[in-house]
């Protein structure tokens, strides 16, 4: 490893252990007068499992959102890919939107919180099965023919999720609303979050011990297959992988967007190509960006309550976005 590499995981690793207890260390707490106080300080027994909670949260999804990122920049070959451009996340609106219609057609109560994590996971698992049977050439994964029908069926999920919200009450809306915009749960349903872990780690260990072939994947078709390399197999690993992953965080957190999109590029500028190590520090960004985005939010109350997450990383991430747009920045530092 070279000194540059550890160097940037040390810096990624310094960040994730400092955003991690600026979190755990801020709340809000009433007033009897009304509004809320913060409060910086080690937390309360009755408050801090809340806190570990949205870490926990914020560091599972950052790690799913950060890998799944890597993996679609490497599959598309395009260093602005992100997990939203298979449809996932239009797909888990569209599903949430099913939900609640469905129960108020059904005269019951509306699922919210962590009763719409299986309505979007369904729509996130039925965006990625359609993504994958459409963007097959003659069997084969394609990366331009996968990213025209991720754009598709972004674009019809999220047609249908605006047509179904005529059926849906006013007040259903709302919930529709505060969850597109992403919110890292206090209190996430144990079995999202562990898989979300378990799912993220997995795929860790897998990229880093296959990093060699993610390596030549990057040089070219032709390329990779004179160096032995099985690229349709690498493919669709990596599609998968980038699928599993997002749907799994987007179950827990909601469409949280430029995370995946970020974190590759934050990783590569410190410590390089070389997916080796790119592929673990790719990891550590993820959680750093959402872990402080997490953090930062708890001190912005623009009088309605705290600021959505998905809100201040479409904010800091936008700007991004269009830097990398504009210079037209490539795969290596």
């Amino acid at each position: 490893m070279t000194p540059r590499a550890l160097f940037g995981l040390l810096v990624l690793l310094v960040a994730c252990v400092g955003f991690l207890l600026l979190r755990l260390a801020v709340g809000r707490v009433p007033l009897e007068s009304g509004g809320w106080q913060l409060v910086l300080g080690w937390p309360e027994d009755a408050v801090r499992p809340l806190r570990i909670g949205a870490a926990g949260s914020a560091i599972a999804a950052g790690w799913s959102l950060g890998l799944s990122g890597l993996f679609l920049q490497v599959l598309l070959r395009n260093p602005l890919a992100s997990p939203w451009i298979l449809g996932l996340s239009s797909g888990a609106g569209l599903g949430v939107m099913i939900a609640l219609a469905g129960a108020s057609l059904a005269g019951v109560a509306a699922p919210s919180g962590g009763g719409l994590v299986v309505p979007a996971a369904l729509g996130a698992v039925g965006a990625l099965s359609i993504t994958w049977l459409l963007g097959r050439e003659q069997g084969v994964l394609e990366p331009l023919r996968l990213l025209l029908v991720g754009v598709i069926v972004a674009s019809l999920a999220g047609a249908l999720s605006m047509a179904v919200q005529d059926v849906v009450p006013h007040g259903l809306r709302g919930d529709f609303i505060d969850w597109m915009m992403g919110r890292i749960p206090e209190a996430p349903a144990s079995g999202v979050l562990l898989t979300c872990l378990v799912g993220a780690a997995t795929a860790t260990v897998v990229a880093t011990l296959g990093a060699r072939w993610i390596d030549l994947s990057c040089l070219g078709p032709d390329e990779a297959r004179t160096s032995g390399l099985n690229l349709p197999a690498l493919r669709v690993a990596l599609f998968l992988g980038a699928g599993a992953l997002t749907a799994a965080a987007v179950a827990l957190v909601g469409p949280i967007g430029f995370v995946g999109l970020l974190a590759p590029h934050l990783a590569r500028v410190l410590v390089g190509p070389a997916h080796r190590v790119l592929v673990p520090a790719t990891c550590l960004a993820g959680i750093a960006m959402l872990l402080g985005a997490e953090a930062v939010r708890q001190f912005i109350d623009l009088g309605g309550g705290r600021l959505h997450v998905g809100v201040l990383t479409a904010l800091l991430g936008g700007p991004c976005f269009l830097w990398l747009l504009c210079t037209n920045r490539g795969w290596t530092r």
